[in-house]
C-alpha cells in the first residue's frame, strides 16, 4: 500500500509571517519520507469547524502551493485534494495541471469534483448551480482535458463551455497526461464518470469497510457497462490520522490502513491537524510505512 498526505490547514505557529517556512519543513520531511503523495485542499476559504477551525483562518490558493513545493521536492506525487469544478474555467484549470506536471518533472495528479461548499463559492462570487448543473460540467471539464491532452487541437462545443481551439503546449511529461482523479461516491453519476474518464477514484475511508466495499463493486459495475478494465483504476481514500496521546497510536494507524487495503484500496491519503508539528510525518515514516510496504 501506498501511503500519502494531505495539509488540511494553515494554521501554523508563529501565524501568517511563518506559513513558508513551516511549509518547507513539512513538504521536505514527506519528500524525504518514502511518502507516494503530498496533497492540498483546492479552497479559498477554510473548511468551517473543521478540526475546530473557522472559515477565517488561513487558507492557500492549492495550485500556487503545489508549483512551490514542486520546487523543493523531488520524489512526491503533488495534487489538490480535489478542486470544485465551478472555481476555474476548464481550460485554465487544465493549464495550470498541466504546469505543475511540467515544473515536477511529471510528478502531478488531477483532481477534480463537482464542488460542493456553497457559502465559499457565494462570498467570493463563484456561480453555484443545482447539482445536476455542476454534475454536467463536471463532465465537460473531464472531456476538455481529455481533449487538452491529446493531439486534437480542434474546438470544444459544450452546453456550458465553449473553446474555439484546445491547443496545450508544452504537453505534460507524464503520458498521455497526469493521472485524473475524481473525487466523491454518488453511484449514478461520480463513479460512472471514474469509470469513463478517471485514472484514480478518491473515497473517504471514514464510511467503514462494508460501504467501501460496496461502492466499489458499484464502481467496477460501471467498468463492466462501459467495457472499461476496474483494475486499472488506482483506488485511494481520504481519512484523518490524529497520532496524539489518547486518540490514535501508530498500531491503531496500521489496523484502519490494513482494513483498506484488505477491501482493496491501494493509496491511502491521511490527513493530520498537527502536521506542523513534524512529529506525526515522523512516526509514519519510521513506524508505519515499513509495516504498510506490504500490504
Amino acid at each position: 500500500m501506498k501511503l500519502g498526505i494531505q495539509i488540511p490547514n494553515f494554521t501554523f505557529p508563529g501565524g501568517d509571517s511563518e506559513i513558508t517556512k513551516n511549509l518547507i519543513a513539512i513538504a521536505k520531511t514527506i519528500d524525504n519520507g518514502g511518502f507516494h503523495s503530498l496533497w492540498v485542499m483546492d479552497h479559498y476559504y477554510q473548511i468551517q469547524n473543521l478540526f475546530g477551525l473557522q472559515y477565517t483562518d488561513p487558507m492557500l490558493e492549492g495550485y500556487s502551493v503545489l508549483n512551490f513545493f514542486a520546487g523543493i521536492t523531488e520524489n512526491v506525487k503533488l495534487g489538490t485534494l480535489l478542486t470544485g469544478v465551478i472555481y476555474r474555467n476548464p481550460a485554465f484549470l487544465i493549464k495550470q495541471a498541466t504546469t505543475l506536471d511540467i515544473l515536477s518533472q511529471g510528478r502531478a495528479y488531477f483532481g477534480i469534483g463537482a464542488a460542493w461548499y456553497k457559502e465559499e463559492a457565494e462570498a467570493y462570487g463563484f456561480p453555484f448551480p443545482a447539482l445536476k448543473i455542476r454534475f454536467e460540467m463536471l463532465e465537460e471539464a473531464l472531456q476538455i482535458a481529455k481533449q487538452m491532452w491529446s493531439d486534437d487541437s480542434g474546438s470544444f462545443n459544450g452546453a456550458h463551455y465553449q473553446m474555439k481551439d484546445t491547443h496545450n503546449a508544452p504537453a505534460s511529461i507524464q503520458k498521455p497526461h497526469p493521472k485524473i482523479m475524481i473525487g466523491g461516491m454518488g453511484e449514478k453519476k461520480t463513479l460512472r464518470m471514474v469509470a469513463q474518464y478517471a485514472d484514480t477514484c478518491n473515497l473517504f475511508s471514514s464510511v467503514g469497510k462494508e460501504a467501501l466495499v460496496h461502492k466499489l463493486q458499484v464502481m467496477k459495475k460501471h467498468c463492466e457497462n462501459l467495457g472499461r478494465n476496474y483494475d486499472e483504476i488506482e483506488k485511494t481514500t481520504l481519512g484523518t490520522v490524529e497520532l496524539i496521546p489518547d486518540k490514535q497510536s501508530p498500531q491503531d494507524v496500521i489496523d484502519y490502513l490494513k482494513e483498506l487495503a484488505d477491501v482493496g484500496i491501494e493509496h491511502a491519503i491521511v490527513n493530520l491537524p498537527n502536521i506542523f508539528e513534524i512529529t506525526p510525518i515522523e512516526t509514519l515514516r519510521d513506524e508505519v510505512l515499513p509495516v504498510i510496504a506490504d500490504f
